[in-house]
């Protein structure tokens, strides 16, 4: 696809998927048939986090993953990511007090890895491995997360409201919005740090960016669980979209550098 179609093919994922949404969320208020409730809220799950997946795609240098390992770490690293970290912080979390949210941020950080670790090792088995390839994991295992766990607080507000559609929208927007700053960003950078560590074969300054970028995001998963104040959950969004626009600038500047730029990957020996 060309440079400049893939740049702004979120556009139309957005338009289509927003069309999609309202087209349902109408049958649904017109005809009050509930059957129409889970297309709904699986349509305002997914529409923003794969509209921001494919931003992400457009602005991403140098990639070789396609739409079946991009969709594989939706799908899989979603679902493993979030009956693992849900199991893990059944198990160990209760009673911590004040230490859980720390907790659930390093749990749910660490189980986000589960799908792109055995990606990256397949890569690394092939022969080849992108930079660009570990930021659009990342950001595509954080969607399939964030899209599932936007799915579970929409039907709990279903229950929790005894039906009232509108709570479940504003769920759904709230989360669906605030999804690419959240989940898709702190795995997206941190997967984008972990990939760099393999191409410079774990170089001292590399292995540090790695263990700093995961410490930082589960800072700012702790904090973003722990505050309540909108003005604090946009200065925290700020931070981390700003985060990983930042690592996508920086990833897109060396991608393109061509054959040469041996930086951006490395092949097994």
């Amino acid at each position: 696809m060309p440079t400049t179609m893939r740049k702004w093919a979120w556009l139309p994922v957005l338009a289509v998927g927003l069309g999609l949404y309202f087209l349902v969320q109408a049958t649904l208020v017109d005809t009050g048939n509930v059957n129409y409730v889970p297309s709904m809220i699986l349509l305002g799950a997914v529409v923003v986090p794969l509209s921001f997946l494919t931003f992400v795609a457009g602005h991403t240098g140098e990639w070789q993953v396609g739409p079946f390992v991009l969709g594989t770490a939706a799908l899989f690293g979603g679902v493993v990511g979030i009956v693992t970290a849900g199991r893990l912080e059944f198990g160990t979390l209760s009673g911590l007090g004040a230490s859980t949210l720390i907790g659930i941020g390093l749990i749910e950080e660490s189980c986000k890895l589960i799908v792109p670790v055995l990606i990256l090792i397949w890569q690394w088995r092939r022969g080849t491995v992108h930079v660009g390839d570990g930021l659009l994991i990342g950001v595509a295992a954080g969607m399939g997360f964030a899209a599932l766990e936007t799915m579970g607080y929409a039907f709990t507000a279903l229950l929790a409201s005894q039906g009232d559609i509108g709570d479940v929208e504003q769920t759904l927007l709230l989360r669906g919005l605030t999804s690419p700053a959240a989940h898709m960003a702190w795995t997206g950078v941190i997967c984008g740090a972990l990939w760099g560590a393999v191409v410079a074969r774990w170089s001292l300054a590399a292995t540090v960016r790695l263990v700093m970028t995961f410490v930082l995001a589960v800072a700012l998963h702790a904090l973003w669980d722990g505050v309540t104040g909108r003005f604090t959950y946009f200065l925290l969004a700020a931070v981390s979209l700003s985060w990983l626009l930042l690592e996508l600038h920086r990833n897109d500047t060396l991608s393109w550098k061509g054959p040469a730029a041996d930086e951006t990957r490395v092949r097994r020996p």
